[in-house]
């Protein structure tokens, strides 16, 4: 008996094996429609002949097959005026179109639509009211989306109301706009209108303003003569007070078509003194609106910054960071994990949820784990790891979210277990050449790198990775520096592993791995020693967010830019706290519900911060005469003590804890 397969109805999305082209469900048994379409070919029991006029070919089919997948041929069989008919003849198609209409209809292959035709077959499919055709040629375009081809693609989607492609490609648009602007011809020959509709979108996503400006340039220079009269329209697309004063000097004001343009010249001396007023801002006596020019475009992906320690205790607090308003929101309370606070967790992030992996609440080590669906604002409790673990590592590879090393309470872990989404289960995978807790995972290239920690005795500047195809762990070349308390990122085909604790101090230097040289070389330091902290990239910097410098838990946040080597200061969170995680997630549904709401009141908010800080500075303290007495007391002050390590073996681990 043939394998029999669920019936889909015709608007359902069918998916084809890459290879075949062979339909992940077929409707029917695959092994019958191969007869029938083999029968089809050979004209046995053919009971209609399809005669293509643009170039006398002749198809003959079932009209039973063709009347199940298409609305146009179930009608004209069905004609009275067609019923005792045994040719149809189809005007102006293409016999090839026919030809794969007919092999969809008997076998729902799609293994001939490629990027040169997917648009033409859509355009036939929607004719003869093929819609499961239709569908694939859609889920095909989605997946070949890319910066060349995305703008015709949005023009064909919106021509023909095709929604779902719609939106994926002006999302794709929107996030992808730098590239976008470097490469696509399509874009240069949008008209006015539409080309407004790109640059103007608050959620574009353009780090820095000038890609804005110039590519509003070069559309104009493609047709300088019928285009520069809408230099003014162009010029209310782009946010010109998020350009630096000299960039908008040089570039803006003296450009050739802002120059002796008296139609701009408002705009221009808007922006003139808005750039102008920030210079004074420290001085200025009254409330500064940030007018429309100056508001920052909404982000695509926010930081998550979830628990944490901080006064002795662990915290569930959340807040996001809006990287385009430089902002840290707190998220409601009400939100927070409802089973309390966790410390020395991991997170990892899969598609729009997080995964809250084991952790310490100041009592009790977790191999409990949660789920946190920021879209619903909901929590659930997920299956339990085999192992308690604190202090634990987490990463996520492939379809599954992998707990590495940890601190059980008694012993510092090798072991390594992993959870799978699809059954709730979590199922050990080879053990790690060292015990390591407090170290830092994270995964490139199908392989899952696992950087320092503490073993029990001491930290450790050892790295190996892990290669899930032969289920084996590979030592590195060491690093230079031993670091427990350590976090790691993955930047441009290199990991950089910041910070720690080396077993006497906390670190601010950092150093980077290179994969195709198998080498390790430093990096410049941070602003802030800092331990069990949070690491994240965005916008292709690299985050530091909170952690323990030494003396004190922290707040403070700072980014590093690989091109300069530099780090600079960003917006200090609003809760001090370390032994926290930072995760990133992308494309929220919701992500207004997690950014800074009042955006026209940015400038006035750093306008207060910068005249309290001004009125602090100018109170009248002697530092010489009060350093001795800082200098007796700060053996007195309550340092963030590690909680486990006191109560255990009382060692240095390189957490948050007195020296």
């Amino acid at each position: 008996m043939d394998n029999e397969f669920p019936i889909l109805s015709e608007d359902a999305e069918i998916s084809s094996d890459e290879e075949s082209g062979a339909p992940a469900h077929p409707c029917i048994s695959r092994e019958a429609m191969l007869k029938m379409f083999e029968m089809q070919r050979n004209n046995q029991l053919c009971d209609g002949v399809i005669h293509c006029l643009s170039d006398d070919t002749y198809f003959n089919v079932h009209r039973t097959i063709l009347c199940g997948c298409s609305s146009y041929f179930n009608s004209m069989f069905k004609t009275p005026l067609h019923q005792n008919e045994n040719t149809f003849d189809i005007i102006e198609v293409p016999s090839n179109f026919i030809e794969w209409i007919i092999k969809f209809a008997y076998l729902r292959d799609t293994s001939f639509i490629d990027e040169t035709n997917a648009s033409r077959i859509y355009v036939n499919a929607d004719y003869f009211g093929v819609v499961g055709l239709m569908n694939a040629c859609i889920n095909f375009i989605i997946k070949i989306l890319s910066p060349v081809n995305c703008i015709g693609y949005w023009i064909m989607s919106r021509n023909y109301s095709i929604n779902r492609l719609l939106e994926k490609s002006w999302n794709y648009i929107q996030v992808n706009f730098v590239s976008i602007a470097c490469v696509s011809e399509e874009l240069l020959k949008l008209n006015v209108d539409d080309f407004f509709a790109v640059i103007s979108d608050e959620l574009l996503n353009a780090k820095d303003e000038h890609v804005v400006w110039e590519a509003a340039i070069r559309w104009i220079d493609f047709d300088p003569e019928s285009r520069a009269q809408h230099l003014k329209k162009l010029m209310h697309g782009v946010r010109l007070g998020l350009l630096s004063n000299r960039y908008f000097m040089e570039n803006v004001k003296a450009n050739k078509y802002v120059e002796n343009n008296e139609e701009v010249r408002p705009i221009v001396l808007e922006a003139m003194k808005f750039l102008c007023d920030l210079q004074s801002l420290s001085v200025a006596s009254t409330e500064f609106i940030t007018p429309s020019l100056a508001v920052p475009r909404i982000p695509h992906d926010i930081i998550f910054a979830i628990g944490g320690w901080s006064n002795g205790a662990a915290q569930s607090g959340i807040e996001t960071y809006d990287t385009r308003a430089d902002r840290w929101i707190r998220v409601p309370p009400i939100y927070e994990d409802p089973k309390g606070p966790r410390s020395y967790h991991g997170t990892a992030v899969v598609g729009n949820k997080f995964y809250i992996i084991g952790g310490f609440n100041g009592t009790h080590q977790f191999n409990t784990c949660t789920e946190f669906d920021p879209v619903k604002k909901s929590w659930r409790e997920i299956a339990p790891m085999h192992n308690r673990r604190c202090y634990v590592s987490v990463t996520v590879l492939g379809k599954f979210v992998y707990a590495l090393g940890g601190y059980n309470g008694e012993i510092r872990l090798n072991t390594v277990e992993r959870y799978c989404l699809r059954t709730n289960q979590w199922s050990y995978v080879a053990p790690m050449h060292h015990r390591r807790s407090d170290a830092s995972a994270c995964t490139i290239n199908g392989k899952i790198y696992m950087t320092g920690g503490f073993n029990g005795r001491e930290c450790l500047n050892t790295a190996e990775y892990y290669d899930p195809e032969t289920n084996t762990w590979t030592l590195l070349p060491p690093m230079f520096t031993r670091r427990s308390g350590v976090s790691c990122v993955v930047l441009r085909n290199f990991i950089y592993v910041i910070g720690g604790f080396d077993g006497s101090s906390r670190l601010s230097t950092g150093e980077r791995y290179d994969l195709s040289t198998n080498t390790w070389s430093p990096i410049r330091e941070m602003n802030s020693p800092r331990s069990n902290f949070g690491l994240e990239v965005i916008d292709d910097l690299i985050m530091a967010v909170g952690g323990f410098n030494g003396v004190v838990t922290i707040s403070n946040c700072e980014c590093y830019v690989p091109e300069s080597d530099e780090w600079l200061e960003a917006t200090d969170m609003k809760m001090v706290r370390s032994a926290l995680t930072a995760n990133i997630v992308y494309g929220l549904p919701n992500l207004r519900d997690y950014i800074h709401q009042n955006r026209h009141q940015l400038i006035e908010e750093k306008r207060i911060r910068m005249i309290e800080n001004n009125a602090s500075s100018n109170i009248s303290f002697s530092f010489d005469s009060i350093s001795s007495n800082i200098t007796a007391s700060v053996e007195s002050i309550p340092l963030e003590a590690d909680p486990v390590e006191e109560e255990s073996e009382n060692e240095n681990d390189g957490f948050d804890e007195a020296e």
